[in-house]
């Protein structure tokens, strides 16, 4: 689950084959509200190159990780490494059976989503597939999630920290300060590192780095104020808080919606904002 119901930034461009530099997208079939088109699985090689890293196999749909296989060994290579942004099962549920039809570890940054293979920390590099893969720590949707630096072609792969369309909800096993945390370390990582390109977990490729960021971290600052404002009026729960704040939503869509309210209220009250009466 990773969208926020009330944040509609158009991306732009279609999505399964998509791609920037040495990475391209095989788009998993498992569209939804709040996965939007889908997952979506990077292949990453460089040119020449005899190997492959392969970048959030998705669900466990074996056509879908036929498809991923098949492109990633294309001209002989072989799979030299699976990588997860996250261990949500969107992401995640795939990558056993991926390592059985490849032979290749897989890596993250929590230990219950490793098989054969080592951790992902913060300034980690990974090697292979023609090029070099750094690890940038971007906890807050959830608290394992990770970004993917390729210095040689300006772009970053995002998990579910950025989106190609819409913004992403504060998981339950997330956190909205470490959040905003991780989206200043990568608004910075934007100038630093000349991003071009931001590719997502879900949605279109993202061709203006920097803007993007500046639109998700403008995006969370202005739904905290309109919590603030909601507290102000005399809504006192989680829900009172959606019918406000999203009212123009799908009402089928409120139960996520109450995700990213919660994480908010939880915010607020650690840092002094939140009358003693509110109930998270």
């Amino acid at each position: 689950m990773t969208a926020d119901p009330a944040a509609e930034r158009p991306g732009p461009g279609p999505v399964d084959g998509s791609g920037s530099g040495s990475a391209v997208c095989v788009l998993a079939p498992n569209p939804s509200p709040m996965t939007l088109d889908g997952t979506n699985t990077w292949v990453i090689a460089g040119p020449g190159s005899s190997s492959a890293i392969v970048v959030d196999p998705g669900p466990a749909d074996e056509g879908h990780l036929r498809r991923v296989s098949a492109l990633a060994t294309r001209a002989g290579r072989r799979v030299h490494q699976i990588l997860l942004t996250h261990g949500h099962a969107d992401h995640s549920a795939g990558a056993r059976r991926l390592a059985e039809l490849t032979a290749a570890p897989v890596r993250a940054a929590d230990p219950a989503h490793r098989l054969d293979g080592d951790g992902l920390g913060p300034g980690d590099v990974v090697t292979g597939a023609g090029r070099e893969i750094r690890v940038i720590a971007t906890p807050g949707h959830s608290a394992d999630s990770v970004c993917f630096l390729i210095p040689a072609d300006g772009i970053l792969l995002t998990g579910d920290t950025v989106l190609g369309r819409g913004t992403t909800v504060i998981a339950d096993d997330g956190h909205l300060g470490d959040y905003l945390a991780s989206l200043d370390r990568l608004r910075a990582l934007a100038d630093s590192a000349g991003l071009t390109a931001l590719l997502p977990g879900h949605g279109p490729v993202l061709p203006d780095p920097a803007g993007t960021l500046d639109y998700y971290i403008g995006h969370r600052r202005d739904r905290l104020a309109e919590v603030t404002e909601a507290l102000a009026a005399g809504d006192r729960t989680p829900a009172e808080i959606v019918a406000r704040v999203y009212a123009d939503v799908d009402r089928s869509l409120w139960p996520f919606a109450e995700w990213s309210v919660r994480a908010q209220l939880e915010y607020l009250d650690e840092h002094g904002g939140l009358p003693p009466d509110v109930r998270k």
